[in-house]
């Protein structure tokens, strides 16, 4: 058997074992690395393991662990409450100070995951007291989490930039932040407007969920005041003047514990590892697939498949059908490798197909088998939950049909 076909199906067996037993993606991955670079593919430990992606590793520990202390300390709480008292009464803007709110937490460096299960729980008990369309408002949340997820603080921004950089091709990380937020944008409004109800009886409950509100808001504390500050700073810092996103992260981190030493002994077991072990040992990999020349000759072979614009095409198609089951972050440190030469060797626009791949990738993370998705499922008040998983499903299947069309024709084909 060539080394190709032993790298993409140990890629593959990878990718199964993952979505159907309850073990991280990234340690199959550094157990392959090892596998298949010393035997298929006759690479020394040294040449398989230099690919580990530290600089990354550096900022998701930073960014994690900020907003670990963050949480701690009571300013995403501070943040969320005060998003969430703006409605007062006004249910139809509900969903939508949510979708912001979660655009917030994830472009500031909250990893999705961890954004919606933040407000998930929030959302659901506002569907059920104000009678609002829970799928309404739980894909909302989820939208609105993925509309912030590729901003240079956040952690998929991070991935892909920094995987982009590592090549001879350039990305503009404004444009990558703009096109998955106007996506996820355009599909909240389509949800809204197909799936909103009028609020029924029972609204009335409103003046309880906003005492409750109004209970659990209080004066920001010292400790609040100077996360927010640090918050603001690592934002200034990051975007006006491209420093080092990790390093800051863990600095303000910190600094910030050490003005709350008892509070944030812990905050440490915040920091997303499972998210290090997935990116780490997938990236890993990756380099060393690149590294002997394998990734180079998937796409010579991806690309005759028909034209480059179709190749592009077929690339978001799969990797939207994949996520669906599968780790968005797994499949985004697969796919774009395999397009970089692609983009090389074609007229079509790196930052147009990055960002099309982006979108198409996290946009199906709806579905009941993705954390995002089975976080809305498990949350659920007050109505049946089969009937519920159906239209989950539904909903999945509509954004799996379309939304790759959408991603490529919007972003794809009008720069090529």
């Amino acid at each position: 058997m060539s080394p190709e076909l032993i790298s993409v199906g140990a890629l593959l067996v990878m990718f199964v074992v993952g979505t159907v037993l309850p073990i991280n993606i990234g340690i199959l991955a550094f157990v392959a690395s090892f596998a298949v670079g010393t035997t298929a593919l006759n690479m020394t430990e040294d040449q398989i393991f230099e690919g580990f992606p530290v600089e990354l590793f550096l900022t998701i520990v930073g960014v994690t662990y900020l907003f670990a202390v963050a949480r701690r300390n009571g300013t995403v709480d501070l943040l969320v409450s005060a998003g969430v008292r703006l409605v007062r009464g006004r249910t139809a803007l509900i969903p939508w100070v949510l979708f912001l709110l979660a655009g917030v937490l994830t472009a500031l460096g909250t990893f999705t995951p961890a954004a919606v299960a933040i407000l998930v729980p929030i959302a659901m008990n506002f569907a059920f007291r104000y009678r609002i369309n829970p799928l309404m408002i739980g894909m909302m949340v989820i939208s609105g989490a993925h509309a912030g997820a590729f901003s240079p603080m956040a952690v998929s921004g991070a991935l892909v930039l920094g995987m982009v950089e590592d090549t001879e091709l350039s990305v503009t990380p404004a444009t990558l932040f703009l096109a998955s937020f106007l996506v996820n944008l355009l599909l909240s409004l389509l949800t809204f407007a197909a799936l909103r109800h009028r609020p029924m009886a029972g609204a009335a409950d409103a003046a309880a969920a906003d005492s409750a509100d109004d209970s659990a808001s209080e004066r920001a504390t010292v400790h609040q005041w100077a996360t927010l500050a640090a918050l603001a700073v690592l934002v200034v810092c990051a975007l006006g003047f491209q420093m080092k996103i990790g390093v800051l992260a863990l600095a303000a981190g910190a600094l910030l514990a050490l003005m709350d030493m008892k509070r944030q002994e812990k905050a440490v077991d915040g920091i997303s590892w499972h998210t290090l072990l997935l990116v780490g040992g997938m990236m890993t990999y990756i380099a060393m697939l690149e590294h002997a020349g394998i990734i180079e000759k998937i796409s010579e072979h991806a690309a005759g498949f028909g034209t480059p614009l179709l190749v592009a095409l077929l690339l978001c198609f799969t990797v939207a059908v994949t996520s669906a089951f599968a780790s968005s972050t797994a499949i985004l440190t697969a796919i774009i490798p395999i397009a970089v030469p692609l983009l090389l060797t074609s007229h079509l626009s790196a930052t147009g197909l990055i960002a099309a791949l982006a979108v198409s990738t996290t946009i199906v993370d709806v579905s009941p088998f993705s954390t995002n998705g089975a976080l809305v499922l498990s949350n659920v008040r007050g109505v049946d939950r089969r009937a519920f998983y159906r239209q989950i499903i539904g909903y999945t299947c509509g954004i799996v049909a379309a939304g790759p069309v959408v991603a490529w024709g919007a972003l794809v084909l009008p720069w090529s």
